[in-house]
């Protein structure tokens, strides 16, 4: 029967999808779902909570991006999801957890992650930007805005999102490179540093290669 309410909403949360862009699209939200899932069994906390929040915590990323940031998806998300779980009888208890774990789960909001779920979902949801996945988010996501491929000499103080300059290199320059320093957990941490390597080597080797070298 759980498993069966979990489809449900996971059937749900994807009607919120259907014109995402690439960079926030539905596969974002199963990569953070496996991350919850890995990080949630090493940390020992609450699979349920962490499920239900992971499969909800995008689903007003759409509805942001389109609408140029004058709303935030994790308050606005939180509340959604908030009724989608009531309608399907879960506790207000249970509820409430999700909801605090979707409403923190973002940098740039006055909510901060105080339990270990809610510790969990931001960790997994700053980890899958970064590494090899979040080397392919930013240029995917540069393609998008019409940015340029590369600037290795990129002065990020007097360039701005959204125009030609907003590269790959910029977003890695601007906010992944802190995100190793930002993580919670044990487990996030160490993933984190892992995938911090690799994308400092990457663009060691780009900022090379533009150059003619290697």
């Amino acid at each position: 029967m759980k498993e069966a309410v979990i489809e449900n909403i996971k059937n749900e949360a994807k009607t919120y999808f259907s014109d995402a862009n690439g960079c926030h699209a539905w596969d974002h939200t199963e990569r953070v779902l496996a991350l919850c899932m890995h990080i949630g069994k090493k940390e020992h906390a609450n699979l349920e909570v962490l499920e239900l929040s992971a499969i909800l915590h995008d689903i007003c990323k759409p509805e942001e991006i389109k609408l140029k940031g004058t709303i935030c998806h994790a308050t606005k998300g939180a509340e959604i999801a908030g009724q989608i779980l009531k309608k399907y009888g879960f506790p207000q208890e249970k509820i409430n957890a999700v909801v605090h774990c979707i409403e923190s789960h973002r940098t740039r909001t006055d909510k901060k992650p105080s339990t270990l779920e809610a510790k969990i979902l931001y960790d997994s949801d700053k980890i899958d930007g970064i590494g090899a996945i979040g080397i392919g988010r930013d240029f995917m996501c540069a393609s998008e805005i019409g940015a340029k491929l590369h600037n290795k000499n990129i002065d990020i103080e007097k360039t701005k999102p959204y125009t030609e300059e907003d590269t790959a290199y910029r977003e890695y320059l601007v906010k992944h490179r802190f995100v190793k320093d930002k993580v919670f957990t044990t487990e996030g941490k160490r993933i984190a540093n892992e995938r911090h390597k690799f994308m400092e080597e990457f663009f060691e080797r780009m900022n090379k290669e533009v150059d003619g070298e290697l």
